[in-house]
């Protein structure tokens, strides 16, 4: 499984998100030419008149345009795939909503926030006791590089430091 940082390029996740995008029936013809218009004539930096039209064209497939046209703004670069899922939300929202790269990042917050308030948690109860609790404590945060970060390992061992101090 790959690990997800906090943040990750929108065009690594239009990268991830494409087969869902493009299956069946997900975008209509006139979302999609919505989105089309919108980076045209919002952002005519994202797609040219010529693009545009491209991808509007009434003859491809829609299967074929929407292809092409992430393809497209992914070797374009992020911040034309960032526009894409500006577009994509103001078009068409549960659809952005019930995106693949949408999903893995409300577990990735969600234990975020849980670690860290399991982290205070355990500072707190270090902080309330008794000084050979204190002791314990540095000994777990100085072996737990792996489950915090570096710097916060080393501003919570100063603070415990200090704590045994007074």
């Amino acid at each position: 499984m790959m690990l997800y940082r906090s943040y990750q390029s929108y065009c690594h996740r239009l990268q991830h998100d494409m087969y869902f995008l493009t299956s069946t029936s997900r975008l209509n013809e006139q979302v999609v030419d919505k989105i089309v218009l919108q980076l045209n004539r919002v952002y005519p930096q994202i797609l040219t008149n010529e693009e545009a039209e491209k991808f509007r064209n009434p003859k491809a497939s829609l299967h074929t345009r929407l292809s092409d046209l992430l393809k497209h703004l992914q070797k374009k670069g992020d911040r034309h795939c960032q526009e894409f899922y500006r577009a994509l939300q103001i078009n068409a929202e549960q659809l952005f909503n019930d995106l693949p790269s949408r999903k893995i990042l409300s577990p990735v917050f969600f234990l975020a926030c849980f670690s860290m308030a399991a982290g205070l948690a355990l500072f707190w109860y270090c902080c309330n006791s008794e000084t050979r609790v204190i002791g314990r404590a540095r000994r777990i945060l100085g072996f737990s590089p792996i489950i915090i970060g570096r710097h916060v390992r080393n501003i919570c061992m100063l603070y415990l430091e200090d704590m045994s101090r007074n």
